[in-house]
């Protein structure tokens, strides 16, 4: 990234130096190995920058051959930072006679969409508020103190446990909302604070790598629901899912599991072992094999902390026990909570849709209550999260009226509903994609 690369755009060259490209050049370039993208009509070619994206490389992969224009607005905080880094990875311009949005996308919709962005920067909806934020940090770390004082005082009885466990649950599943606001860089307006307490949060008070969060989830609120790109719908063919996965399963005759009982074994294997196992296990081996080591002092520190606390009452084993324990009940919270707003949603290969379309595909909302608010972390407000992740989650409320007039406008379903049915939902669609299965599986 050399002066040369900087000098080039700026010494005023002459116009016929600039390369033009069509929709059909650049779709050829979506390669592992050749991968090109076009931001605001421009061509970069990211080949060799994947690699050191602080997003992780597959979320850029995952835009090659496309318009990534909204992507990019969608999750950097500070473009010009951004800009110095892409300048010397641009290769040309769409040409004069290209439109702007490959594959037929409704220029209209989009334009209307980056109107909608506009508008909610003018009224300040990206802007945080810090006493929400220190209060909802300062709630955790209350009940962490609590949790203690509870045990110092009443001891180790059993229902002083059970009560203790539900306390600390609590604040995990909190602490697990918080740093999803850091990580989404929707809190200060540097990226390089966001990132610094975004490790606290995820390090120091849950023992989990922030590196291994960005580059997991970044990629689903790219690609959300689209198979090989989205690993919140890797199922590792312990489930089925969608209305077209289930059918290709069941023609192949590919039978891993009892796929037309997935609604019923859901409960024994999903809610209770993802944090507690699946997570756990690929948390330690991410930060251990891409050498993620500041992370893992951060996360050794919680362990430190919480082996220090509890290790005087509960003994080696009892606080180990107890660990295992609030994991198990937090992983059914944030299953139940990450799940309801996209499994029972459109779950399919790549569609080459605008933004705006999908996400909405992918995405429905919950009631809003100040208990769902709060239960969710805001995540009640999954649309206009999708649409906007570095929107400060306490301003989702402003920006809905408008989403929802544009998703009028255009025809695109805006979906909500209470929290139970949310709930019920996840297992009716597992059922529903259970019994395409079957169907396939014996008939086709």
């Amino acid at each position: 990234m050399g002066k040369g690369g900087e000098q080039g755009g700026d010494s005023g060259e002459p116009a016929a130096q600039i390369r033009f490209y069509t929709w059909e050049e650049i779709q050829k370039h979506n390669l592992r190995t050749d991968k090109w993208l076009v931001i605001e009509r421009k061509v970069y070619n990211v080949t060799k920058w994947a690699n050191r994206h602080p997003g992780g490389q597959r979320v850029i992969s995952h835009c090659a051959g496309e318009d990534a224009t909204d992507a990019f607005q969608a999750f950097h905080i500070n473009p010009t930072l951004v800009q110095k880094f892409l300048k010397p990875l641009l290769i040309g311009e769409l040409a004069p006679g290209e439109p702007s949005q490959d594959r037929d996308k409704n220029p209209q919709l989009v334009e209307d969409f980056r109107t909608l962005r506009k508008t909610a920067e003018d009224m300040n909806l990206f802007r945080a508020s810090p006493l929400f934020f220190s209060l909802y940090l300062g709630h955790i770390l209350a009940m962490e103190v609590l949790a203690w004082l509870m045990v110092s005082y009443f001891g180790t009885s059993w229902i002083t446990t059970l009560i203790l466990a539900c306390i600390l649950t609590t604040s995990q599943a909190q602490a697990g909302w918080l740093q999803h606001d850091f990580g989404h860089l929707s809190v200060f307006k540097k990226s390089s604070w966001n990132h610094i307490v975004h490790k606290f949060v995820i390090g120091h008070l849950k023992g989990a790598s922030a590196n291994w969060w960005n580059h997991r989830h970044f990629q689903h609120h790219a690609k959300p629901n689209i198979f090989k790109k989205d690993p919140d719908v890797n199922m590792l063919h312990i489930f089925v899912l969608g209305d077209t996965q289930p059918i290709e399963y069941g023609k192949k005759k590919l039978k891993y599991l009892p796929y037309n009982h997935q609604h019923e074994y859901f409960f024994l294997i999903f809610p209770p072992l993802l944090i507690p196992v699946y997570f756990q296990i690929q948390i330690i081996s991410t930060m251990i094999k891409r050498r993620f080591w500041a992370d893992l002092a951060w996360a050794i520190s919680y362990y430190l902390r919480y082996f220090i606390t509890y290790i005087p009452f509960y003994g080696v084993l009892g606080s180990l026990c107890l660990l295992t324990f609030v994991r198990f009940l937090e992983s059914h919270w944030f299953v139940w909570v990450t799940q309801m707003n996209h499994i029972p949603m459109e779950i399919d290969s790549e569609k080459h849709r605008d933004w705006l379309s999908s996400q909405m595909a992918a995405t429905c909302n919950i009631e809003q209550s100040f208990f769902n608010d709060w239960f969710t972390g805001h995540l009640n407000f999954q649309i206009e999260h999708h649409l906007f992740p570095t929107m400060p989650r306490h301003n989702f409320w402003k920006v809905k009226p408008l989403v929802k007039s544009l998703c009028a406008k255009y025809g695109v379903q805006y979906e909500e509903k209470p929290l139970g049915k949310a709930f019920v939902d996840i297992v009716g669609s597992l059922k529903k994609s259970g019994d395409l299965w079957l169907d396939a599986y014996l008939h086709k």
